[in-house]
């Protein structure tokens, strides 16, 4: 499959609402998403807008064969490539259409490639959460806070 620069990133269901925000002092929080912005130039890290309200995104790694989940950044993501990278909880809100369309404006691509992405993260998905218990490692954040 083709590497896109703007990704579906599903997250396998044992690992629904293990997020930082779950495990930080709202302080703390602010401060990782506040360095996120600023490493970003304060613009999407994906599409380069400017000018919006940014999110952060937490990138995570799996190794499936460690069971293993992994913090590997926090990311400045505008909403357009927020709702992508989380395509599935958009669907459910009713904005897949938009995500669908911004995918494919980042991305340059067809319909039909993002039907194909979208494809393979699922049967990634799929696979992932045929693993019961993933460890945690947010080890990354060692040297941000």
């Amino acid at each position: 499959m083709k590497h896109y620069k703007l990704r579906f990133e599903l997250v396998p269901e044992a690992c629904w609402y293990s997020n930082l925000r779950s495990v930080l002092k709202p302080e703390d929080w602010d401060t990782i998403r506040k360095d996120a912005y600023a490493r970003a130039g304060w613009k999407c890290c994906v599409c380069g807008k400017r000018n919006t309200r940014l999110e952060a995104h937490e990138k995570w790694s799996y190794d499936e064969k460690r069971a293993l989940q992994k913090l590997e950044d926090v990311v400045a993501l505008c909403r357009a490539c927020h709702e992508v990278v989380h395509i599935s909880r958009t669907q459910l809100t009713g904005r897949g259409a938009e995500a669908m369309e911004h995918f494919m404006k980042v991305n340059d691509c067809s319909q039909s490639d993002f039907h194909a992405a979208l494809a393979q993260t699922n049967e990634e998905y799929l696979r992932r959460n045929k693993i019961e218990s993933w460890t945690t490692d947010i080890s990354w954040l060692k040297n941000k806070l």
